[in-house]
């Protein structure tokens, strides 16, 4: 491979290979470094897709919006919607554009900030902020998110969007969301691109903007999704709400002071998570038995399903599931829930509900009879057992969602929509 542009791969600290890309044709290419192949260290840590052959290998199949050419755990690190939309708002700020940036320099902004632990080099260089403000960060949002820098007030500038770039982008998701860290010690907050130590609690937060126009707050239904969770025995990093309105949880990848490598299902297969194909159920299951997790990651996984379809979480896709990987053991386990919520808008009618994960060949409709059948194919333990007990979590939706203070039409709106298997 060529020296010219090309991006170091990295995790913790060890150079796993480097990468380059053809604008022309939307290909990419990787070549591992036989260093770090002969030694035989962190040989899992990337399963699937990238063979361990010293040879360089092309990757042409990736050529979509999901993968933008690149191999797809690497593809992992890349914005999604949201943190693209800010990316573009930053560099027309800069007077350039999104599509005259390739994935390998959109790589090296990430540098080491995103999510996970692998990194790439050389990083582009960007000022450090000390300081953090959440209205100041949200007053600049809402100008972006409703396009309405240039049609009232002042113009964006650059270094505004530079800020949150840094600490909104490495997220996926659709949702605004920043990445900041919080002192044990003092609760003094400060850009989650900063620190990785364990004097902080590494929090994702997703921001709530009146300006969006649901009427109500997405991030309450959320926090009261993750108190219903839990209450229904599934594995979910602390959360709470900031200030009564923005959904703040802990991130399962910036643990014990150290980052822990994390893939998507997508990351980790090149399965698309906005196509069909692959986007099932059996295959997540199939997936997480084919990275030999230990049973009960088996076990927790089907009850995420069971409480997806019990409380309506429709948007249960395939980048929505992660698995990380233990360095020590050279092992991978499935990673806390998240993402758990009602996607929709209670103030819109829908005729169809089609889910983004299908059971049994099923996007709609799926029962009792459907989900027992993975439950058989799975070795599943008390499958009945672990239905009840999500099922007997919806009589407490009312009691948690006006205890947050979520307006009644809201609870019943969403209630409506539960299925009680």
């Amino acid at each position: 491979m060529s020296k010219n542009n090309l991006i170091t791969v990295k995790l913790f600290d060890v150079e796993l290979g480097r990468l380059g890309f053809d604008p022309d044709k939307s290909i990419s290419f990787f070549q591992y470094n036989s260093q770090y192949l002969q030694s035989g260290m962190y040989s899992r840590a990337i399963p699937f897709v990238i063979k361990r052959t010293e040879t360089t290998q092309v990757f042409k199949a990736y050529g979509n919006e999901t993968f933008r050419g690149l191999p797809p755990p690497i593809a992992d690190s890349l914005p999604d919607m949201f943190g693209n939309k800010i990316f573009n708002e930053w560099l027309a700020a800069t007077n350039r554009s999104l599509s005259a940036i390739t994935p390998l320099e959109q790589l090296a902004y990430v540098a080491n900030r995103g999510m996970g632990a692998l990194e790439y080099e050389p990083a582009k260089k960007l000022p450090k902020n000390s300081a953090i403000d959440i209205q100041g960060i949200i007053n600049v949002l809402e100008q972006v998110l409703n396009d309405k820098s240039q049609a009232s007030g002042p113009a964006l500038n650059s270094s505004e969007l530079l800020n949150i770039f840094k600490i909104g982008t490495s997220a996926g998701g659709a949702r605004p969301k920043i990445l900041v860290s919080e002192n044990k010690a003092t609760g003094e907050i400060i850009p989650g691109d900063l620190a990785v130590t364990d004097e902080y609690a590494h929090y994702l937060v997703k921001l709530y903007l009146p300006e969006e126009g649901y009427g109500y707050n997405k991030e309450k239904v959320e926090f009261a999704y993750y108190q219903l969770a839990i209450r229904a025995g599934i594995n979910m990093m602390s959360s709470k709400l900031i200030d009564d309105k923005h959904f703040a949880t802990l991130r399962f990848d910036r643990q014990h002071g150290e980052k822990l490598h994390t893939l998507t299902a997508t990351g980790l297969t090149g399965w698309d998570f906005k196509s069909p194909e692959y986007s099932s159920y059996e295959h997540l299951f199939e997936l997480a038995a084919g990275l030999r997790v230990p049973h009960k990651d088996i076990q927790e996984l089907f009850r995420r399903m069971v409480f997806n379809i019990v409380f309506a979480n429709t948007d249960d896709h395939l980048k929505n599931h992660s698995f990380i990987y233990n360095k020590d053991e050279n092992s991978w386990y499935l990673a806390p829930a998240y993402d758990i919520t009602y996607p929709l808008n209670i103030n819109l009618k829908y005729t169809h509900l089609n889910r983004a994960l299908s059971i049994n060949n099923k996007r709609l409709n799926i029962g009792i009879a459907d989900i027992l059948k993975i439950a058989d194919q799975f070795t599943i333990k008390n499958p009945n057992g672990i239905i009840e007990k999500v099922t007997a979590t919806v009589s407490d939706w009312e009691q948690v969602g006006n205890d947050i203070g979520l307006p009644g039409k809201v609870i019943s709106g969403i209630g409506s929509a539960f299925v009680m298997l």
